[in-house]
């Protein structure tokens, strides 16, 4: 299949996973503190990863690591905790319409920091998806006036961690196999995660007793198998064969899956939400065009 058609395939696909990552992280907080569920998720993904090609470790050379492992740290490790936290607070969907931020962010350091050009229709793009996402974040506080959207500030951190990861994969790592990078990041980033679980208390009696601990963990399967381990290997290439602009435009379309998803669970979402949606999806569409 072409790059062309192909990179599109990527991104719907990647929407849907991703899309469907926030309600997972919502159903696994019923039985697992945010620490917890941010360990497990990281250790279940690398357990998949290594099963299939933790080989692929002995090809990355020894000046690419650095790399590999900032990327784990700003891709995967952090932003794992972060989501975690802001979700104790803040609905599923509000968290993945804050997470519309990357693209707006991986153009400000693509530019400011790592020195590669967008284009005028880029960030025209961008700016109207980021007026659709500010849209829907504005009209949710209203809808839900009782969460507490200082925790906010930890997706919108996050969101930050995930552009230089983006524009550090374009820049250093783009001649490495995506499945590669992959398990490199979380063979990085699983030990500091072991740690952390057992720090957190999970073995303690109380917590692996508790009725609502196997549901959770059944979250974090799915979560850890597709939203990050296949979806992981997905995005790396999907980063290879378009801009960084274009890959990270994924956080636009992943938002109506979880907004989707946040109906269904019972979360408000009103009209002007939805017309924030056809802007964001207009945004999209600009910063992709060709000329």
């Amino acid at each position: 299949m072409p790059s062309a058609h192909l990179k599109w395939l990527y991104l719907i696909i990647l929407s849907i996973i991703w899309g469907s990552s926030f309600i997972l992280i919502k159903k696994g907080l019923v039985g697992l503190t945010p620490v917890q569920l941010g360990a497990i998720r990281i250790i279940f993904t690398a357990f998949f990863l290594f099963i299939v090609a933790f080989k692929r470790i002995r090809s990355i050379a020894l000046k690419d690591w650095k790399w590999v492992i900032l990327t784990g740290l700003l891709g995967t490790f952090f932003p794992a905790f972060l989501f975690a936290f802001a979700e104790t607070e803040i609905d599923s969907a509000v968290a993945s319409i804050l997470n519309s931020l990357v693209p707006l962010n991986t153009i400000i350091l693509g530019v400011f920091v790592f020195r590669i050009k967008s284009t005028k229709r880029q960030v025209m793009g961008v700016f109207i998806g980021l007026l659709g996402t500010l849209m829907l974040i504005f009209n949710g506080a209203s809808i839900n006036p009782s969460q507490n959207y200082l925790y906010a500030i930890f997706v919108v951190i996050a969101t930050f961690m995930y552009a230089a990861s983006v524009n550090i994969l374009k820049r250093y790592l783009q001649n490495m196999n995506a499945l590669t990078i992959a398990v490199g990041n979380f063979a990085a980033i699983i030990i500091p995660s072991l740690v952390i679980l057992v720090a957190s208390g999970f073995f303690e009696e109380a917590v692996l007793t508790s009725p609502n601990l196997k549901p959770a963990l059944f979250y974090m399967l799915i979560l850890s198998l597709f939203g990050t381990a296949i979806a992981k290997v997905l995005f790396n290439k999907l980063v290879h064969i378009a801009t960084p602009v274009f890959a990270s435009s994924v956080t636009y379309l992943m938002t109506i899956v979880a907004v989707f998803w946040g109906i269904l669970d019972g979360e408000k979402f009103g009209s002007l939400q939805a017309l924030a949606t056809i802007i964001i999806l207009l945004g999209v569409y600009l910063a992709n065009k060709r000329k």
